[in-house]
């Protein structure tokens, strides 16, 4: 093994900065491609004035719906109000505990509070998942709803996570925001439980703008979702089996207005089209990527065995899983420093932090009640069991580049950057600080 000195230590990057043509560096890694015919529909939306209309986005609903494999969808502003009526669809109300993994985006479950009900932080696995062994044991007699999240795409382990559900009469909403059209054993993401919801913002895989959009079989769901946030179709054209709300036509129930702009649901017709092939060129790329890596020390890639029926969607924010034992002891914020200085960026530490760390889950009243919001109508301290969160495997990974396409001379360059951290890892140990962020708070100096 030839020896190089590490570009963080004053070598040669494995990529300079005019190493990758700007034109090519835009097409392998833009989030949001837009074709003629997606512009034109924008375009369309905007001349006529008709950005607060419905009729887009109906047409949007009734083939997201088609394509999800579900009898109904409906639009939202975005993913976190698509989460949150989903909440209020199955019921979610004080006194309420609903189960989440403390590794996810805020979005996911803070919006509990809103119903007076307590959000239960379970573990994560080594790829990020929600650790279905640890489901039962944040089970209570108060408990409503489990908050499955495909985190990073990876699909969450459904049968055993559903097989407690149906054990103990609970609901299931799932947050595929990260993995849109993604499979778990051959089946749909999204599909599992009562009811899912997702955000198909600008970055995401599925990038339609600002937008977010709930789906799910069960009619009364559909309808209370609808009621929740969308005042102009909280009527009798939509509102059909729920009698307990047909007094409280015309006013969105959640005080929100959840309606999506018709410019981002022009789009999202479009990007729908295409959104299959695409994601197919980019496991494809991603999937070559981390062959390049595979058996090197310290690093694993979080993915999923696609000969099982399952796979990575559209490969939202790829990550790895680091095991610093095996680079004795370097930490994953120096790996990542050390990756960046040779590739020019994309490696970062940690993803998001836990959950249950952040002083919203720990003090924050909402109502100024003179109690934490989180446990304001609970009759335990939900908070008492955190510690029971163990936050060290949320610090042991690291995030990888997202390829749209499979260009193997690129890739092979990135995947070199790595593989030269790894092979001269020693060069770093001495300047290692030994500290490990652990994740970021999107938003923050620290992402």
């Amino acid at each position: 093994m030839t020896q190089e000195k590490l570009a963080v230590l004053g070598g040669e990057p494995v990529i300079p900065a005019d190493r990758i043509p700007a034109e090519t560096y835009d097409k392998l890694f833009r989030k949001m491609v837009l074709t003629e015919e997606a512009k034109a529909a924008a375009m369309d939306v905007i001349e006529k004035g008709s950005f607060s209309f419905t009729d887009v986005t109906e047409k949007f609903q009734q083939e997201f719906a088609a394509w999800q494999g579900t009898k109904y969808a409906i639009a939202y502003c975005n993913g976190t109000m698509a989460l949150t009526s989903a909440m209020f669809a199955i019921g979610l109300g004080e006194g309420d505990e609903i189960i989440c993994p403390t590794k996810t985006y805020w979005g996911s479950v803070s919006q509990a509070i809103n119903f007076g009900a307590s959000a239960v932080f379970c573990n994560i696995n080594d790829m990020l998942s929600m650790d279905p062994g640890d489901i039962e044991r944040c089970i209570t007699p108060r408990t409503k709803a489990i908050m499955v999240v495909h985190y990073f795409a990876y699909p969450a382990d459904m049968d055993p996570i559903m097989e407690i559900a149906h054990k103990y009469g609970l609901k299931v909403i799932e947050d595929v925001s990260h993995a849109q059209g993604g499979l778990y054993k051959g089946k749909k993401l999204g599909t599992f439980g009562d009811v899912a919801a997702m955000s198909l913002m600008s970055t995401k895989s599925l990038a339609c703008g600002e937008l977010g959009v709930l789906v799910t079989d069960d009619r009364r769901i559909y309808e209370r979702a609808m009621a929740f946030g969308h005042y102009e179709r909280n009527n009798a054209n939509y509102i059909k089996e729920c009698d307990d709300l047909k007094d409280y036509f015309h006013i969105a129930l959640g005080g929100a207005k959840g309606r999506a702009n018709q410019v981002c649901t022009a789009i999202a017709r479009d990007q729908l089209k295409h959104y299959d092939e695409r994601s197919r060129h980019v496991r494809e790329a991603m999937n070559y990527f981390w062959d390049q890596l595979e058996g090197l020390p310290g690093i694993r890639a979080i993915r999923v065995d696609e000969s099982t029926g399952s796979n990575m969607a559209g490969w939202y924010e790829p990550h790895g899983a680091y095991y610093p034992d095996e680079l004795h002891g370097l930490s994953v914020k120096r790996f990542a420093e050390a990756v960046r200085a040779e590739n020019g960026g994309f490696c970062y530490e940690g993803g998001n932090f836990c959950l249950h760390t952040h002083p919203f889950f720990k003090k924050f009243d909402l109502t100024h009640r003179g109690k934490p919001s989180r446990i304001a109508f609970n009759d335990r301290d939900v908070r008492e069991d955190d510690h029971l969160c163990d936050p060290s495997l949320t610090k042991y990974c690291f995030s990888a580049p997202r390829f749209n396409y499979l260009d193997r001379e690129i890739i092979d360059l990135y995947a070199a950057g790595y593989r030269k951290v790894i092979e001269n890892h020693m060069q770093l140990l001495e300047s290692d600080a030994k500290e490990a962020q652990g994740g970021r708070w999107y938003g923050s100096e620290n992402q």
